[in-house]
């Protein structure tokens, strides 16, 4: 396998980069990395014991976050691409999740190292189609699809300033 070296998630713009799944600065989420790998993206992510849906084996939730954050860096990465930039030329896009689908087609066990691959199968303006598959030991466990589009301008200005997450300000609805 040759994978480069540098993690999508680590250009996406500071404002961006809260996520759960996948955001640097999220010091309780799971900052997944995902890399090319050829024309497929790959991550590698270790669950963890509290990762647990029953003795053994691996939470749908997680698998549907590990494949939902996955495609999404892989839209953005695909896109900047298209747009003839390699990553770490310019911050990256922000995609955003318009449609999620996961097929579990076999319990993932808990306690080993799980690889999401991601194929972009259509660019089409601010959309980006990826299918993904994420495997334990060799074996596929779960299928999904994304459907990506990227954020538009006026998100981003009308967005708040970057805050504590989790705090209401002066205006926000509880």
């Amino acid at each position: 396998m040759t994978t480069d070296s540098q993690a999508f998630q680590d250009h996406y713009p500071e404002d961006y980069s809260h996520c759960y799944g996948c955001g640097r600065l999220n010091e309780q989420g799971m900052q997944i990395k995902s890399y090319w790998d050829g024309e497929e993206s790959v991550c590698t992510f270790q669950p963890q014991p509290y990762h647990i849906a029953v003795p053994g084996f691996v939470y749908g939730g997680l698998i549907a976050s590990l494949i939902d954050c996955h495609c999404i860096g892989t839209a953005a990465a695909a896109a900047h691409r298209a747009a003839g930039h390699e990553i770490g030329t310019a911050p990256l896009p922000r995609f955003v999740t318009a449609a999620l689908n996961v097929d579990y087609v076999r319990p993932t066990p808990l306690g080993v190292p799980l690889e999401v691959r991601g194929r972009v199968q259509e660019i089409k303006g601010r959309k980006v189609v990826v299918d993904a598959t994420l495997s334990a030991e060799g074996a596929v466990c779960a299928r999904g699809t994304v459907i990506a589009v990227q954020i538009p301008d006026q998100m981003m200005l009308d967005m708040p300033a970057t805050r504590n997450p989790g705090t209401c300000q002066r205006g926000d609805k509880e």
